[in-house]
């Protein structure tokens, strides 16, 4: 009886012995497995996947403008002298040929005169050329003079006529400067400056208004029935610019107003240091609401083009020959697909051609990521995009 107690007790010891080395080799294995597929998983790089979405139907940007007036006439003495008197200020509205300003030019005046006396000279000295002509031509008939003579007397009259034609014309140009002393609004508007004073010395010509010699600047008209807005819209947004396209217009002024802008125009070329071009639009002002200068808000907004899609300007791969991105196959397995790129920006870009909604994008792929390439898709923590992405939704 003791002898066959001794034996199970050997035997459940030696099973519990067979059952813990098994345990350990059983553990040892799974440990050496796990390790394995862990080794592997760390050999895959991990990537972030995006999916592109369809752009939005319209495009909305809002850009600062600079209105100015329909037309705007700086305009400058052509007579040198001093302001008698100016009979429009600031703000008055004119109608064309309506009396500015009036000028005392002394020196214009005697330049007058002398021209009309010069006229006068050259007339006598015409009138007696002629009649001596005459009577030359008479005699050389009766052959009572050399023909010589006669010529001469031709050529005489034919001087004394340009002469006085010469004098003639210079007569009209003091008459025509005799009348620009008196300063006229050249179209109907809005006196929007006004840079004279009674006795000030007003110089002819063009130019700045200055006391050093240069041409004086007297008056400013605008016509404001209508109103241009010049907004410079950068190139990449440019192709949305066509004809019938409107604008929304905020001033500082009237801060909860906006007006209604037509495209009329725009630059068809860009300026090198900003890569923007100078655009056009026309705004209503019967009213005279909106002034000269005036800085605004201009918000357009235009369809987009179809079939564009959307991704983060993250997921481009720049390549020589082209844009690329990594798209993943079901496998996970990387491979490059060549798009076309439209408007690019920081954040976002448009994909003309190239991907599809259903392509599995890789979002920042790393530099050294191989066509062909095995990779592990990670969920992202959530950072600034997501969580803009939440804010949009």
């Amino acid at each position: 009886m003791a002898s066959l107690s001794r034996n199970t007790l050997l035997a459940t010891g030696a099973c519990v012995l067979v059952a813990l080395v098994g345990y350990q080799v059983v553990t040892r294995v799974h440990a050496v497995s796990e390790l394995r597929a862990e080794t592997l998983r760390n050999a895959l790089p991990d990537v972030a996947v995006i999916q592109a979405k369809p752009s939005p139907k319209t495009v909305t940007l809002t850009l600062p403008g600079n209105i100015d007036a329909w037309y705007q006439a700086p305009l400058f003495p052509q007579a040198s002298g001093y302001v008698k008197m100016w009979y429009k200020d600031y703000g008055a509205e004119v109608k064309a040929g309506d009396v500015l300003a009036e000028i005392n030019a002394p020196s214009l005046d005697a330049q007058y005169a002398q021209a009309k006396a010069d006229l006068a000279e050259a007339q006598a000295k015409y009138n007696l050329a002629v009649v001596s002509a005459n009577r030359w031509r008479a005699m050389g008939k009766s052959q009572a003079v050399s023909g010589q003579s006669v010529s001469v007397a031709d050529a005489n009259e034919k001087a004394g006529l340009a002469q006085m034609q010469a004098a003639e014309h210079k007569v009209d140009q003091f008459t025509a400067l005799e009348r620009f002393k008196t300063i006229v609004a050249p179209f109907d508007g809005v006196v929007t400056s006004r840079d004279i004073n009674v006795g000030d010395y007003v110089s002819s010509g063009a130019g700045e208004h200055g006391s050093n010699g240069d041409a004086s600047q007297l008056f400013t008209v605008s016509d404001m029935h209508k109103m241009r807005l010049f907004v410079s819209v950068p190139e990449t947004f440019s192709y949305i610019l066509k004809p019938g396209m409107t604008a929304e217009v905020s001033v500082p002024q009237f801060a909860n107003r906006t007006f209604k802008a037509d495209f009329l125009t725009i630059a068809r070329g860009y300026d090198p240091n900003t890569r923007t071009a100078i655009t056009e639009f026309t705004i209503d002002n019967d009213k005279h609401e909106l002034w000269p200068g005036t800085f605004a808000s201009v918000k357009m907004t235009a369809p987009s083009t179809p079939g564009v899609f959307q991704i983060p300007t993250a997921a481009l791969v720049f390549e020589e020959k082209g844009m690329q991105v990594a798209v993943l196959d079901a496998n996970d397995v990387v491979h490059y697909h060549d798009i076309e790129v439209g408007r690019m920006a920081d954040a976002e870009t448009d994909v003309t051609s190239g991907v599809s909604p259903t392509d599995r994008i890789i979002n920042n792929p790393p530099a050294d990521l191989l066509e062909g390439q095995k990779v592990h898709v990670v969920q992202p923590a959530k950072g600034y995009d997501q969580e803009n992405e939440e804010i949009e939704g």
